[in-house]
């Protein structure tokens, strides 16, 4: 079968495109709905039962979205925001996409959250230093080893996470070339036991507030050795402060990960909710 996404269109102006070769959800044959738009909830969730059917009859068992692919690239729905302007990087949804959605049958599958703290509220008590430990800001130098390391560590930190896929290190150099340039080498960090990468933290500025910004964005952050990921949260906040930032996003966590925890630690207040929905085809609407 060809793995090709596909593109659907709606002449009453609903939009998506398919991806037969997306991560399985509960050992199920799964396909993804991604790059999903409609005008209306009916409109939206008719593409959607439609596109049900079509991958019924091809064998699938289940359909999980929106999501592009998989989880390196876009996705999840808005489900509850407290009407705050959209964050650098951030998924959007359309005002009919939640309600198309559940409409067609999808529930939700697994849960996120961003969240917002003031930047003095946020450092808090210092982290507790783990031994041998050494972190260190980028120097700004030689991107693509940046960011091929960045990817070494992520593909060993995530490979248990639900709805992982493995991607390519070329393919994950495609998806941060685009925000290089957005890069401010001072808010990425790196943990080392000698001469071993131990952990990162990749953070950015919100450029969607101006030339300016006052929010740090704590992107994602990774690490292979107990406490290590503490200490990269605390040295980036102590950062953020020195260098002017009034504000701190730690953006997209799963509702079940230490990162949430972490971030309730510091303070964090959530602002955002979203979900990665699923239908199970043996279910009938």
């Amino acid at each position: 079968m060809n793995a090709a996404p596909v593109e659907i269109r709606d002449p009453e102006g609903a939009a998506c495109t398919v991806y037969r070769d997306a991560p399985a959800w509960a050992d199920k044959k799964t396909a993804a709905v991604g790059a999903f738009s409609c005008e209306s909830v009916e409109v939206g969730a008719r593409l959607l039962v439609d596109v049900c059917e079509t991958l019924v009859g091809e064998g699938f068992q289940a359909v999980i979205g929106p999501m592009d692919g998989d989880t390196w690239h876009k996705y999840r729905v808005v489900s509850e925001s407290d009407g705050s302007a959209p964050y650098f990087l951030e998924p959007v949804s359309g005002p009919f996409d939640l309600a198309a959605f559940t409409s067609a049958g999808f529930a939700p599958i697994s849960s996120y959250v961003s969240a917002r703290a003031g930047i003095d509220e946020a450092i808090g008590k210092s982290a507790t230093a783990v031994d041998g430990i050494t972190i260190t800001a980028w120097d700004g130098k030689n991107a693509a080893s940046l960011i091929a390391g960045l990817f070494d560590l992520s593909r060993s930190a995530f490979a248990n996470n639900a709805f992982y896929k493995p991607v390519t290190r070329d393919a994950f150099l495609e998806l941060y070339q685009p925000i290089i340039p957005a890069i401010d080498p001072r808010l990425v960090f790196f943990a080392h036991a000698g001469d071993q990468l131990a952990g990162y933290l990749f953070a950015l500025p919100d450029l969607l507030e101006g030339s300016r910004p006052r929010t740090a964005i704590v992107k994602t952050y990774a690490s292979g050795v107990r406490g290590v990921g503490h200490m990269l949260v605390d040295r980036a906040h102590c950062t953020f402060r020195d260098l002017g930032y009034t504000r701190v996003i730690h953006a997209l966590m799963h509702v079940d990960n230490r990162s949430r925890e972490r971030s309730q630690r510091h303070q964090g207040s959530v602002f955002r909710r979203y979900d990665l929905m699923g239908r199970d085809l043996a279910l009938q609407l």
